[in-house]
């Protein structure tokens, strides 16, 4: 059982963790070394204090040389699911699972919108997780979602089991090559099904399969941790970065706007003051 679990390696996560090293927490960092693919795009960054007019990627390397410096380890693994055990939190990667007493999301925002009755029939046909769910599709229909071309591994690990996929990509360099592949440039309209996905809608064309499969490199909020409240796609805080679940807090651009560098950092570090709060209150 570890203190905190952090998510997300962007200023807010980077921010969180320096605080958790400085004050010697036990500690897991869930991330990329990439830190943040906003960060590493950005031509220029006129208002971060102390890095004037620093480039994306200057900025990028002196936050890695501070993390590289305390020790800091970055777990290069995508948390599909959190979930409130009551009392603490449990994270899934894959086949894995991570306890922490406290979390702090700090993953961003995701640039795709929810697909109508994606919530609703998620755990009921619809799914984040390759690796977790796939055995339950071999020889299977199922339908692919994916925004990522990062996450084709994920399609071909699929690919390997079902009998047929539907993919439907954002993006139109798709490298997936596979005879039981149909592949399809859009985004679904909406997934189909009462009590169970049924089949999805994409590109105007309605598509029946036993599962569908979400891909993106980053999962919105209310779906990464059911019972989290959120509103227009961002985490509902208070100024101590409290969510609604005790010793669950937020920090960045999935708290809302402004979407700003140093506004995510020094909301990360009052998120690790917060959870630090928490936990002393359990000792007592």
């Amino acid at each position: 059982m570890y203190d905190l679990l952090i998510i997300g390696s962007g200023p807010a996560g980077i921010s969180a963790a320096l605080s958790a090293k400085a004050r010697n927490m036990d500690f897991l960092w869930f991330g990329s070394r990439v830190l943040s693919p906003k960060i590493a795009k950005a031509e220029r960054v006129m208002n971060y204090p102390g890095l004037p007019a620093v480039t994306g990627p200057e900025m990028c390397d002196a936050f890695l040389r501070q993390i590289d410096g305390l020790g800091i380890e970055i777990r290069e693994e995508r948390v599909n699911s959190i979930y409130d055990m009551g009392g603490y939190y449990t994270a899934v990667v894959n086949d894995k699972m991570y306890d922490g007493r406290t979390v702090i999301l700090a993953a961003g925002v995701s640039n795709s919108r929810e697909i109508p009755g994606e919530s609703r029939l998620l755990g009921k046909g619809v799914s984040y997780c390759a690796t977790c769910d796939g055995e339950l599709y071999r020889g299977k229909r199922i339908a692919v979602v994916c925004t990522d071309s990062g996450l084709e591994e994920e399609i071909e690990f699929l690919a390997g089991l079902a009998a047929e996929v539907f993919l439907c990509t954002s993006y139109k360099d798709c490298g997936i090559r596979r005879d039981n592949v149909r592949h399809t440039v859009g985004y679904p309209t909406e997934i189909l099904g009462e009590d169970r996905a049924m089949g999805i809608i994409c590109g105007g064309e309605t598509v029946a399969a036993d599962g569908i499969f979400c891909l993106r490199s980053c999962v919105a909020p209310a779906a990464l941790l059911p019972g989290l409240k959120a509103a227009d796609g961002h985490i509902q805080t208070d100024r101590q970065q409290r969510t609604n679940l005790p010793g669950c807090f937020a920090a960045g651009d999935c708290t809302g706007r402004p979407y700003q560098y140093a506004k995510a950092v020094g909301e990360g570090n009052v998120a690790l003051h917060s959870a630090l709060e928490y936990l002393k209150k359990l000792e007592v």
